[in-house]
């Protein structure tokens, strides 16, 4: 199954975890997805000034801090960037991270079909 798309989009993985994000971007790969990576909310900041992609997959517990505390700043500055919250540690932050402006929210461990299809559905117009 693959990300089917009409035109080349931009996603950014926050994850330290290198499998994970590894995994994650093999199971996205796409002839119309570029995929871009950062280990920390930092590089997360730096990438999206650079350039702003359609979706942020965004880790929850990073080694600089908690990518829910990114949701906002996101949506403030880039309103059109969707954000797909993805953690395993904390499922309590489902609806913190649903209620500071998380387009969706993906528990770990996921499925290849579950991570495509949310994904899938964050780009669909």
């Amino acid at each position: 199954m693959s990300v089917i798309i009409t035109r080349q989009r931009h996603i950014l993985i926050v994850e330290d975890d290198g499998d994970i994000c590894l995994l994650m971007e093999i199971l996205l790969q796409s002839s119309d997805v570029t995929i871009r990576r950062a280990k920390t909310l930092a590089a997360a900041q730096e990438a999206l000034e650079e350039d702003q992609p359609d979706v942020v997959v965004l880790d929850n517990r990073l080694p600089d801090g908690f990518g829910i505390d990114l949701i906002s700043t996101i949506k403030k500055k880039y309103p059109a960037v969707k954000v797909m919250m993805v953690t395993g540690v904390d499922h309590a932050a489902q609806d913190l991270a649903l209620e500071v402006g998380a387009d969706a929210f993906l528990a770990k461990p996921f499925t290849k079909e579950q991570l495509v299809q949310s994904i899938r559905s964050l780009l669909t117009p």
